[in-house]
């Protein structure tokens, strides 16, 4: 069918509601955005479901939450009874018509005979991972576009081990929700009905409290720290999302009795008004937070995203301003703080294990070695870090310890299998109470990190390709590296490359290949000389195309320049491909 055919589908079948008829029918003069919303239907990345809303095929709606949530459905059933009677957890963040969708879900699954967990209002992420795990459920469907602008939402699908879905599975379910083709065949139940039946079930405080018993129970505080929690001076932005009572519950009961939070970002607000890219790795995010911790002399700032699943930190520097770090300076922290305290406690386990990403900092590697701690390498997306934990619970192979990726994502303990970013305020605010026991900074801390382990600098690029011709772009680039890989940048040589979609590590130079033992990815991975690499691969969740640089140097100056070098060598290589 062309999508001038399931346009006048979803414009004349009674199936569709009359708001969504209007909404395709004020767009009938525009051909262009009546390709773009039906050229293509929606489809699972590493994070799951998600677009802008509107109606559509590639638009997020009642409709296509619908026919992803009777995918899930479909492959619960055939699973068994036993995987039926476990039930799903749903949970949505404060975006438009997140908490309509999550009712939704919960409603077709309700329809198939399968119990749901839906929680009273809005709640983080990591909540729902935990929630998955501790109710014992088949699975779980979290309502979220994260960091996304006002005008997207999404669907995060988890499976039974708190994470969310991989391979086989992802495909398997993949496959389920490609089969739906009539949406005329979709539908949900009263809701009064299902709950009446037992099939709807809503979740109240009490899970929130053993959620964060277990979020505090990773704190490594001695005395000293815990004092100088009740100085330091926090301020702090949910950014009008789900993070707001956990977080500053957490820090609460943690002895963070100094915390403000940005009373223009506090409330949820779908519109994102003061922060129309709600992003904690933007700069421009921070613009109020940073307003306010002048004002009070705030040591240090923490932002969450509108699901709370990641966080971003700015900590006050010498000349009184505020310096954003990066996701993999704050790893590198949080690694080394982590394993210094368990050392001291005599707690690291011989078998203790981090876990990052093949596009993450070779300084967590560094750091984890001196600990004489394994270190593994995944592919983006945490799905494959709680994957790791699942596994390692099973064999006892490794213990983990802590893991994180470069986009600000961090996890440590296992009472959950995804990123969280109330365990990351918490925890960056206790290190940050250690170090201003000692008189030092985050900063401070970071600066005797790199003394001891050399200067790594990183650094992340992305170009958005919108549409059919953006998507055909993407895939040339991709085409083009991979068949004709570069054998040098800038007279840095290439010793491998990693193709992760042939399985494949290849040393351009001699062309001795030799396998890769992660699962297949559209990914290529260019490791050079002098600890440089680079890295690019498509977003799974945007029409974009990311390149990730990272580069190893004595001194920080030297690092910048080198990663200035690399970075702009890479892009242009890029942007010739595109652009011919």
């Amino acid at each position: 069918m062309t999508y001038k055919e399931k346009y006048n589908l979803w414009l004349n079948s009674p199936h569709f509601d009359k708001n969504t008829k209007a909404e395709l029918q004020d767009i009938k003069d525009n051909p262009k955005e009546i390709e773009d919303r039906f050229y293509t239907d929606l489809t699972f990345g590493t994070g799951g479901l998600r677009g802008i809303i509107g109606a559509g095929t590639n638009r997020m709606n009642i409709y296509t939450v619908r026919k992803a949530s009777q995918g899930i459905a479909n492959y619960i059933l055939k699973t068994g009874d036993k995987a039926k009677d476990m039930g799903v957890v749903v949970a949505h963040d404060s975006r438009k018509f997140s908490k309509e969708f999550a009712i939704e879900t919960a409603l077709v699954f309700a329809k198939n005979g399968i119990k749901s967990y839906i929680f009273d209002d809005l709640r983080p992420t990591p909540l729902l991972s935990f929630s998955v795990l501790q109710l014992g459920c088949i699975a779980g469907v979290m309502i979220t576009a994260s960091h996304n602008p006002k005008e997207y939402n999404g669907y995060k699908a988890y499976w039974a081990s708190g994470g969310q879905i991989t391979h086989p599975q992802d495909n398997e379910i993949i496959e389920e929700i490609n089969k739906i083709t009539d949406f005329a065949t979709l539908g949900s139940i009263n809701y009064n009905e299902a709950q009446q039946a037992g099939l709807v079930t809503t979740l109240d405080n009490k899970i929130d409290d053993l959620y964060l018993q277990n979020v505090l129970s990773v704190s490594q505080a001695d005395n000293k720290t815990l004092e100088a929690a009740k100085q330091l001076k926090v301020v702090y932005s949910p950014l009008n999302g789900a993070g707001n009572v956990l977080v500053c519950k957490a820090l609460a009961s943690a002895g963070f009795t100094n915390v403000h939070v940005v009373k223009e970002q506090e409330q949820p607000d779908p519109s994102f008004a003061t922060a129309p890219y709600p992003n904690p790795e933007e700069p421009s995010t921070f613009e109020l937070a940073i307003n306010l911790a002048k004002k009070i002399d705030a040591d240090i700032i923490i932002t969450t995203d509108p699901d709370c699943d990641r966080m971003g930190v700015m900590t006050k520097a010498s000349d009184n301003s505020y310096k954003l770090l990066s996701g993999n300076q704050v790893g590198a922290v949080f690694t080394k703080y982590i394993l210094e305290n368990l050392k001291i406690k005599g707690k690291l386990k011989d078998n203790a294990a981090v876990i990052s990403t093949i596009v993450s900092s070779g300084m967590t590697k560094q750091i984890a070695k001196s600990y004489n701690t394994a270190y593994y390498e995944v592919l983006t997306g945490f799905k494959y870090i709680g994957e790791k934990i699942t596994s390692w619970e099973k064999t006892g192979k490794q213990a983990f310890v802590f893991g994180f990726e470069e986009s600000i994502g961090y996890l440590a303990g296992t009472y959950a299998r995804d990123k969280d970013g109330v365990l990351a305020a918490f925890l960056i605010c206790e290190i940050a109470a250690y170090y201003k026991s000692l008189d030092m900074t985050l900063l401070d801390g970071l600066d005797e990190i790199y003394n001891e382990y050399g200067y790594f600098k990183e650094a992340t690029h992305s170009i958005t390709l919108k549409g059919i011709e953006g998507r055909a772009a993407i895939a040339k680039i991709m085409s083009n590296l991979r068949n004709s890989p570069p054998k040098s940048i800038n007279d840095t040589m290439v010793l491998q490359f990693s193709d992760y979609k042939t399985s494949f590590i290849t040393n351009p130079n001699t062309n001795e290949k030799q396998a890769i033992k992660l699962p297949m990815s559209d990914v290529l991975h260019f490791k050079l000389e002098n600890n440089f690499w680079f890295c690019v691969r498509p977003s799974g969740t945007e029409p974009k195309i990311k390149i990730y640089f990272g580069v190893m140097a004595d001194t920080s100056s030297l690092a910048k320049t080198e990663l200035d070098n690399l970075s702009s060598s890479v892009i242009q290589i890029v942007e010739d491909i595109y652009s011919e």
